[in-house]
């Protein structure tokens, strides 16, 4: 088992060794009822003053010469799938509207993993821990972009994965889930039925559970984002940047990411992160403020975003308040114009709970927010291959015309 970090409990402050196999904090999660976001998720610390002192020149290049392996819960880069993960994209956008920015903007493009989503960074950290470990199956709970992650990288490193998907889950991603050759379980019910049926199923059966939240190496693989935006700003931290946020594990990750890399004295600030969520599923934002948490039902187009009961809300809460981050609620139709304008703008083509974060963009650049020189780093979390379904509404495809020069002159003409 690895040595090199430690749990800590993010309500109580326990610490638990790396030896074990452990997801919650053993005193904090006796007080969780079904209702409620958990107590006791844990976060991974690791000796940072160790790694100072082997830094011999102190310089964020040495980390990322190595993958950044001291800072990622395994022994070895090797035992990582063999597919690229990471490394994604970050595109320069120099004008909207045909005219030139007088600030700097950026979209992190993370459709371009293997699985075509974020999720990638988190399932590689996993997957590489189980290989280290012998252990040979996997389980999870997803609406789909995190199962079909597990499923593929799973499937390159010959492990097992078994993934529980709601009722109302993409078809396009209960097939990439199946075409990698994972093991589906579908549950009547929503996301959270589905998340807490594979803790029961993990108990029973002995199986290794992915679940964001829930295992803390979730946040170690999607922390790696963090140190690509840092390295491809050319060591410059953004001034802001947009997450989209369901349950709390993706914009934890991000912070987790800075965080390392301040105890490690190679930053000296937080940058602003702008949590974004759907209107019609804004469980996290709704409470942040509030003493007991209230949770309404989700209804939104953004299924990947689209939480009852957000299971990493209350690491998500300190983070905002600690660091001062900024919050937003999008509308479904402010998601899909966002979308038709990022795809139509810029050609990347995102799903809806990304494009949610460039709505959020979008917001703040028409309220004229943006300071002149700023930098502002839009996260596009998945493809918009992904949901398909969800477009249709703003586009509109054409009947076929007849197979001659004149009708397609009367086509065209017809439509300018």
């Amino acid at each position: 088992m690895n040595v090199k970090f430690f749990y800590e409990c993010t309500d109580c402050g326990e610490t638990y060794e790396s030896s074990q196999i452990i997801y919650l904090c053993n005193k904090c999660k006796k007080q969780n009822t079904p209702d409620s976001p958990p107590y006791g998720v844990l976060k991974t610390i690791y000796d940072y003053n160790e790694i100072i002192s082997h830094l011999s020149s102190g310089t964020f290049q040495e980390l990322e010469s190595k993958a950044f392996i001291d800072l990622l819960p395994i022994n070895s880069i090797h035992n990582l799938p063999y597919l690229k993960v990471g490394n994604t994209p970050l595109y320069k956008i120099t004008s909207l509207d045909h005219e030139a920015l007088d600030f700097e903007l950026f979209l992190k493009d993370d459709s371009q993993n293997p699985t075509y989503s974020f999720k990638d960074r988190a399932s590689a950290v996993v997957s590489a821990f189980a290989k280290e470990n012998n252990i040979d199956t996997i389980v999870a709970a997803s609406t789909g972009n995190a199962g079909s992650s597990l499923a593929g990288m799973c499937a390159s490193q010959k492990q097992n994965a078994i993934i529980f998907v709601p009722a109302n889950a993409p078809l396009a991603k209960l097939t990439q889930i199946m075409m990698y050759g994972a093991r589906i379980v579908p549950i009547d019910g929503n996301y959270d039925t589905a998340f807490d049926l594979s803790i029961e199923a993990t108990k029973k059966f002995g199986w290794y559970n992915r679940n964001t939240a829930f295992n803390p190496l979730t946040i170690e693989g999607k922390k790696t984002v963090s140190f690509e935006i840092y390295s491809q700003l050319n060591k410059a931290i953004p001034d802001r940047l947009f997450v989209p946020v369901g349950d709390g594990v993706i914009i934890s990750g991000v912070y987790k990411g800075f965080e390392d890399l301040l105890a490690l004295k190679i930053i000296d600030r937080i940058p602003t992160i702008v949590a974004v969520q759907a209107l019609g599923s804004s469980n996290i934002i709704n409470n942040i403020d509030k003493e007991e948490f209230v949770s309404s039902p989700g209804r939104t187009i953004a299924d990947s975003i689209s939480v009852d009961i957000p299971r990493n809300f209350r690491m998500a809460k300190k983070y905002l308040k600690k660091y001062n981050g900024e919050c937003l609620t999008v509308s479904d139709e402010e998601i899909l114009a966002a979308s038709k304008v990022l795809s139509s703008r810029t050609g990347l083509f995102a799903e809806p709970a990304a494009s949610a974060a460039f709505a959020a963009f979008l917001s703040y650049y028409w309220d004229g927010k943006f300071e002149q020189g700023s930098k502002n780093v839009v996260l596009l979390t998945g493809s918009g291959l992904k949901d398909l379904k969800a477009l249709q509404k703003i586009i509109d495809i054409p009947a076929p015309i007849k197979p001659d020069i004149n009708s397609v002159e009367k086509f065209l003409m017809s439509k300018f």
